[in-house]
């Protein structure tokens, strides 16, 4: 059977085997999507190298701000618990500030396939290892296709502060077409600064640099990511 509804754009890293194809699951949750989490993000510049990993519409529409990195561990979603690494890359619409998921991975077929098909996020399969917290690694490798690995050591400087925040992200699905969705969150986060390494045999560190990165370490959260318009 052929999945059109999966063949979302996305880094050469996040290129679902054939084989894979046939075996994933159908989506068992439509947007929206209300999830719980603890995670580690981080930001570094954009240019060039974030442009070209980004579908090609995309790419004709926006010039990149920056590149946001992150590690999410999902106590709770509509599809269960599972582990996540991400890169998105930032960009100015008019006054608003967007983004668009160019690599996203997980250790979840049925979140692979809800990602894909809900909002085009170009999803694929990891394995992780480690946990979220001050000194502590986490890191995410591939479980399918090419190779790579993305690893981040946070260390905390500065107390939990509360935060609340909307932002919207931009996706182009896999028949062309580019829609909205709007992320809102609530939690808690303290201020780090996030060692980073990032291997790959495909363009990945090209934009989602190694080095150490100033981010955060959220505590807790609560978003709802909703339907694509």
């Amino acid at each position: 059977m052929i999945r059109t509804e999966l063949a979302v754009a996305g880094v050469p890293e996040t290129d679902l085997p054939a084989d894979l194809l046939t075996r994933l699951p159908e989506n068992l949750s439509g947007a929206p999507w209300e999830c719980t989490a603890q995670s580690l993000v981080w930001s570094g510049r954009g240019g060039h190298a974030a442009r070209a990993a980004l579908p090609t519409r995309l790419r004709e529409l926006v010039d990149p701000l920056a590149v946001v990195g992150g590690m999410v561990r999902y106590t709770d979603t509509p599809v269960g618990a599972y582990d996540e690494v991400l890169g998105i890359v930032g960009h100015r619409q008019g006054l608003s500030i967007r983004g668009s998921v160019a690599f996203m991975a997980v250790d979840s077929a049925v979140s692979l396939v809800g990602g894909r098909t809900n909002w085009a996020m170009p999803k694929t399969l990891a394995e992780f290892n480690g946990e979220i917290g001050n000194g502590a690694t986490m890191t995410a490798s591939s479980a399918v296709g090419s190779s790579w690995r993305v690893s981040a050591t946070p260390r905390i400087l500065g107390p939990g502060v509360p935060f609340a925040t909307r932002l919207k992200t931009v996706q182009q699905f896999a028949d062309g077409s580019i829609a909205t969705s709007v992320l809102s969150a609530k939690g808690k986060l303290r201020p780090a600064l996030i060692a980073v390494e990032v291997e790959s045999d495909g363009p990945l560190p090209t934009w989602l640099r190694k080095g150490r990165h100033l981010g955060a370490v959220v505590d807790s959260m609560t978003f709802t990511l909703g339907v694509p318009q």
